[in-house]
């Protein structure tokens, strides 16, 4: 006996879309939790990717390159900070 198809409206799949492209989760996984085929997810998948233009792996690595450089930013910064302190102490004594 067939089952019963079941219709999903356009703000489940684009919901279902972003917990695999932004969780980073396999379809697999998320089709189970949803309670959906996961062929039918991973098809959503494919057809929001090739519609958006910018692949998941390009913007993985955008984030991977943007966290560097802010942990490089904030190395610099505390470095910094680190070397204002010894010039105020530098020129307390030198004032004296």
């Amino acid at each position: 006996m067939a089952e019963k198809r079941r219709k999903s409206d356009a703000e489940f799949r684009e919901g279902a879309v972003r917990i695999v492209t932004e969780t980073g989760k396999p379809v697999a996984q998320v089709a189970k939790d949803l309670g959906i085929n996961e062929t039918t997810l991973a098809s959503w998948v494919s057809r929001a990717r090739k519609a958006g233009g910018a692949s998941p792996t390009g913007e993985s690595e955008e984030l991977e390159r943007l966290r560097r450089e802010n942990a490089q930013l904030k190395r610099g910064v505390k470095e910094l900070g680190m070397e204002r302190e010894v010039l105020k102490r530098c020129m307390v004594l030198w004032v004296k």
